[in-house]
């Protein structure tokens, strides 16, 4: 199901129905339908095999889909390819670059293939490699070839970014500054579709998500929504003495031992009754920590089969 109420000419990407099978009988995707708006950031999430690849792969044109209708910039992007492709940017998993050409030398190259590429000096800037312009590629390290596929892709200014996994190999550092430059990306206007396997990444750039399983997008919204369907938890272990029968009978709770797990939708009630119950009773609640559920809980339920 897709949230998006904006005006068609809005819709930068549009999936309706959207099928992909390999070799006429495995069935990769299974009717995924959602819409990206101009200026959104979308991450696409699931488990290895849930059919994200898949599906990107007809977004960017590099496969036809089997059934149902996909448009990039009001365009099919397999059938009118050329009018697609100058707007678009693509970031792959890998960007298998010849490894004995030069930072610099891959940039010149590639802006030669680009339809109204930026210098090739601010591609290299953006994403912190103006400096390493003289090394070859193949005494990059990991995410320094990550830097440079990111570059690559930015080239051509594009309307439209596909970002497959854009932070793997990357430290904290290079991910938070890479984090930073998809969302100056996204605030000047650009469109951008994410995959990402960092949770934490998606739950904090995008606007909208979708998550699959099985080649079908079984929830979609924003993470503030996705993750309202899932209780909140409260943690706490009891001192000795004091057995989880004592707890109030009102708030449910699960024991380990002394160890106390509450799962529930009124996050606030129950953490003040359990506060002044610890209070009146000068029970000292150890290692005490209460909060929402994160995308992480409510992806890893969806994993195992709970789509709520």
């Amino acid at each position: 199901m897709d949230t998006y109420s904006g005006d068609t000419h809005e819709k930068v990407i549009d999936v309706a129905g959207l099928r992909r099978r390999y070799d006429g009988q495995f069935e990769a995707v299974r009717g995924v339908t959602f819409t990206v708006a101009r200026g959104e950031l979308f991450a696409l999430l699931g488990t290895n095999g849930a059919g994200k690849t898949s599906t990107v792969e007809v977004l960017e044109g590099l496969a036809r889909p089997s059934g149902g209708q996909v448009r990039v910039l009001g365009h099919d992007p397999y059938r009118e390819r050329a009018l697609v492709r100058p707007r678009m940017g693509v970031m792959l998993q890998e960007g298998g670059f010849p490894s004995d050409l030069t930072v610099a030398e891959t940039a010149r190259m590639w802006a030669g293939c680009t339809t109204g590429a930026r210098p090739v000096g601010e591609a290299l800037e953006m994403v912190g490699l103006g400096t390493r312009h003289k090394v070859r590629v193949k005494q990059l390290s990991g995410g320094e070839r990550r830097r440079l596929d990111l570059s690559m892709a930015l080239l051509g200014r594009p309307e439209v970014l596909f970002l497959d996994e854009p932070t793997t190999g990357l430290d904290a550092e290079g991910r938070h500054e890479t984090q930073q430059l998809v969302r100056e990306l996204r605030d000047q206007g650009t469109t951008v579709l994410l995959t990402t396997h960092y949770l934490e990444e998606a739950e904090g750039l995008a606007d909208r998500l979708a998550i699959m399983r099985d080649g079908q997008i079984v929830t979609t919204g924003t993470p503030a929504e996705v993750t309202a369907a899932r209780p909140a938890r409260i943690h706490f272990t009891l001192p000795e003495g004091v057995t989880p029968d004592r707890l109030p009978l009102s708030v449910p709770s699960a024991a380990d031992g002394r160890r106390i797990e509450v799962r529930t939708d009124r996050l606030q009630e129950d953490l003040l009754e359990l506060l002044t119950w610890a209070r009146d009773r000068d029970v000292r609640l150890l290692g005490l920590d209460a909060r929402h559920a994160s995308l992480e809980e409510a992806f890893m339920d969806i994993a195992k089969g709970d789509a709520r």
